[in-house]
């Protein structure tokens, strides 16, 4: 008998969104990280990072540490980061409507999966919040449209690599399904050898423009807010295809010895959707 586990407590919902708030300080503050570590030899590009630092500091008047930039609150974000990611891994439980043949290694995928629930929640704040200073009070934001724009950026990236470990990308099965086992791991391997493929010409091709280009040089979006979304996004969209292309890897070794299935359109009905349904409309 398969016993569920209880999903939705309170940890599920504290972790993540501790993970989300230190990456969020990190992030923000990386041109203190780069002039600490990985310092301009250009001195007006090292005056212009300094400068966007000094305007974006959330704790201006903290004395930097080591010789740099870097305050402690820099620093305690960056170590709790794996702090909150490990605690998160070991804590995160599957729910029923999700995959079931998970291991161990896939709980790096789940974890993220629920940081993203946590930035859709994040996002879904900051435009409520902007609804009504803008219509309530008429006095509209000039952050909540880029910062809104920005989450978005993340929430895709990382519910791709939560997609593919839960194995909803798109798939069209009316070949797939007639074909003997053996097959159905030839197509399997063809298509993650060609992902992979993919992912490692998308990184060598564009490695020098998003790392030196966008990130060292800390690229703005040139808005009134002015985030830095060229700089942080576009590496993000490289290492969460890696990330991807590695989860695609774990699947196709995950699912080798997995008796095949037979895909209906009844597999797009949630039987628990459905019991809701039910019970809403007074069907016992």
């Amino acid at each position: 008998m398969i016993v569920e586990e209880e999903t939705g407590t309170f940890w599920e919902w504290v972790i993540p969104m501790c993970f989300v708030l230190c990456a969020s300080w990190a992030i923000w503050h990386i041109p203190a990280y780069i002039l600490t570590w990985a310092p301009h030899e250009n001195e007006s590009k090292l005056a212009q990072i300094t400068a966007v630092l000094e305007g974006s500091d959330i704790a201006p008047n903290l004395p930097g540490l080591f010789g740099g930039f870097a305050d402690i609150i820099d620093y305690t974000a960056l170590f709790l980061l794996p702090v909150f990611l490990i605690l998160g891994m070991r804590g995160v439980r599957v729910a029923s409507m999700e995959f079931q043949h998970y291991r161990p290694i896939d709980r790096f995928a789940l974890f993220f999966g629920r940081v993203t629930m946590m930035l859709i929640l994040l996002m879904t704040s900051v435009m409520l919040y902007e609804v009504f200073l803008r219509y309530a009070l008429e006095a509209p934001t000039l952050w909540a449209n880029e910062l809104t724009l920005w989450i978005g950026g993340f929430v895709f990236l990382c519910s791709g690599l939560y997609g593919m470990q839960q194995r909803s990308h798109i798939r069209i099965f009316i070949l797939y399904d007639v074909c003997p086992r053996w097959l159905q791991k030839i197509f399997d391997t063809i298509w993650t050898l060609v992902f992979v493929i993919f992912a490692a010409g998308l990184v060598f091709g564009s490695y020098k423009q998003v790392f030196i280009t966008k990130f060292h040089n800390w690229e703005l979006f040139g808005t009134a807010f002015d985030p830095p979304i060229p700089a942080t996004v576009q590496p993000a969209v490289l290492i969460i295809i890696c990330l991807v292309a590695i989860q695609a890897v774990i699947n196709l070794i995950c699912d080798w010895n997995l008796e095949p299935e037979k895909h209906t359109a009844a597999d797009d009905i949630d039987e628990e959707e459905l019991e809701a349904i039910k019970r809403a409309v007074g069907d016992k």
